[in-house]
């Protein structure tokens, strides 16, 4: 068999002409495809509007933790024992008093009812034949015919019936409260939680409660103040306040109606405060008993502070920040310490000054150092 041998010149040529291919394909490929614009200069300058940073009289006011707590919350315990035939409320529904919300199995208590009723009876038909044989006695001992032992027990017998009847009407009574027990009522008006027992099961009275009803609205916030604080708040609170702003868990502001306030009547020695009760409306539902929340105290003093439009705040890593257009027309971002929230403007405590131009629209098209377009909006 003959073999041929490939000879190294060949091979140089072939990988020569390899490449030149390679080349001209990319070559091609350049000046085929379309070229991607500068996303950064895309529709050109960034367009955004900016408003100044306002500066306005602020109400002073104090954040206070406090405690949500109902002002009445009862345990809905049954007080006969039995089987549960029926359930008859939904769990996290509005139960009002009186309410039937749990059934229980009224057979026996049906039968001891109709028991003691038959006893009553009975006890006034021997009081009755007692009292017609005592008044016949006492007839003949008027005229020294009976003897002063018979009518002595027939007076005895008199008032023994009479005692019977009495107690047989108080067993018929607390027949009939345990008869009405087998329908368990709500004791309040108000919001009832999850079933603790079900349909079948057996409960025993006053072992443990079924469920439990606590009053929403109004309902109670609880907080402490220094000795101090409270006597300088306490007549404005007496002659002025009406509201109380309270900041939620979610950090929504609510305004409720307060209803009534008292303080406890001492200081606690320990921590040298006072608790302080505002019973709040809750007609929404948003105070929860056993939330805590910040309940904002007013006073009549007010200081300037600077507000933004809530808008214009952004946060990264580093914290919080907002971005100004310059005299320039450029964006520099400037850090900022956050005060609290007044509607839809947001208190800056530090980080820009009065009349700054804030980018309140277009913050997602600029960064720091960006050459914008801007329109400034005027505040109301």
């Amino acid at each position: 068999m003959k073999i041929n041998r490939v000879h190294k010149t060949d091979i140089i040529k072939n990988l020569g002409i390899v490449i030149v291919g390679i080349a001209l394909g990319w070559f091609l490929k350049a000046k085929l495809t379309p070229q991607m614009p500068n996303m950064g200069a895309m529709g050109g300058v960034p367009y955004v509007i900016t408003k100044q940073a306002e500066e306005q009289n602020i109400v002073a006011n104090k954040g206070e933790i406090g405690l949500v707590e109902a002002i009445n919350s009862v345990d809905v315990v049954p007080e006969v024992s039995g089987e549960i035939k029926e359930i008859l409320f939904t769990s996290g529904s509005f139960v009002n008093k009186g309410d039937v919300l749990v059934k229980i199995d009224d057979e026996k208590y049906k039968a001891t009812y109709a028991l003691r009723e038959a006893e009553l009876e009975s006890a006034k038909a021997n009081l009755t034949r007692a009292e017609r044989d005592y008044n016949r006695q006492k007839s003949l001992s008027t005229q020294n015919i009976a003897s002063k032992a018979t009518y002595d027990a027939a007076e005895s017998a008199y008032l023994q019936a009479k005692a019977a009847v009495n107690q047989a009407e108080a067993s018929l009574e607390l027949a009939r409260i345990d008869l009405d027990h087998t329908a368990i009522k709500a004791p309040i008006s108000g919001f009832i939680g999850k079933a603790l027992e079900s349909e079948g099961n057996y409960i025993v009275a006053t072992a443990k409660p079924v469920a439990k009803v606590v009053q929403m609205d109004p309902i109670r916030v609880v907080f402490s103040l220094t000795d101090k604080e409270f006597l300088n708040l306490k007549k404005y609170y007496d002659q002025k306040a009406t509201n109380i702003r309270i900041i939620l868990p979610n950090d929504e502001v609510l305004e409720s109606s307060l209803l009534n306030s008292f303080n406890n009547n001492e200081i606690n020695q320990n921590t040298a405060t006072i608790a302080l009760y505002a019973e709040l409306e809750n007609k929404d539902g948003q105070l929860i008993p056993g939330n805590y929340v910040q309940i904002l105290l007013f006073s009549e003093q007010t200081k300037p502070q600077i507000v933004v439009s809530q808008e214009a705040i952004l946060q990264d890593q580093l914290g919080n920040y907002v971005m100004v257009v310059n005299d320039d027309e450029i964006a520099e971002q400037k850090r900022v310490s956050l005060g609290k929230v007044i509607g839809d403007k947001q208190v800056v405590k530090s980080g820009i000054k009065k009349d700054d131009k804030v980018i309140i629209q277009g913050l997602q098209r600029v960064q720091s150092g960006t050459k914008v377009k801007s329109t400034l909006i005027q505040p109301e």
